[in-house]
C-alpha cells in the first residue's frame, strides 16, 4: 500500500470545522498545531508581521488522499489572502512506534 503525507496550514477558525469534516470522512488520525508565520498574508499592524494559523498532518493511502485535500479546502475555504495551503508528499517509509515495525509502503 502507498501512503502520502498531507500538511495544510489554514486559519484557526477554521479548525472546527475542518475536523469535524475529517471525522465524518472517517480520517483515522491527523495532528492539528498552532503555528505562526506570515506567507500570502502578513500581519502589517503587527510588529513582526506574524499571523496565527493552524497546521494539519495527517498520513493516509495515496487512493485517500484527493478525498481528504478536498475536504479540507471546502471546509478552510473563505476566499480571502490567508486561506493556506495544502501540500501532499511521498511517503519513503513509516513505522508504528508500538510494534516496532515497518508499514509497508510498496515504493520500493
Amino acid at each position: 500500500m502507498k501512503y502520502r503525507k498531507i500538511t495544510a496550514v489554514f486559519r484557526c477558525d477554521a479548525c472546527k470545522k475542518v475536523e469535524q469534516r475529517l471525522q465524518a470522512l472517517g480520517v483515522q488520525g491527523f495532528s492539528l498545531s498552532h503555528i505562526k508565520g506570515y506567507g500570502e498574508y502578513a500581519d502589517l499592524y503587527s510588529s513582526d508581521w506574524m499571523t496565527s494559523h493552524a497546521r494539519l498532518e495527517i498520513f493516509t493511502e495515496t487512493e485517500k488522499v484527493d478525498a481528504i485535500v478536498e475536504a479540507v479546502m471546502e471546509s478552510a475555504h473563505v476566499g480571502q489572502a490567508g486561506d493556506g495551503i495544502v501540500a501532499v508528499q511521498s511517503v519513503e517509509k513509516l513505522y508504528r512506534i508500538r510494534t516496532r515495525s515497518e508499514i509497508q509502503t510498496d515504493e520500493a
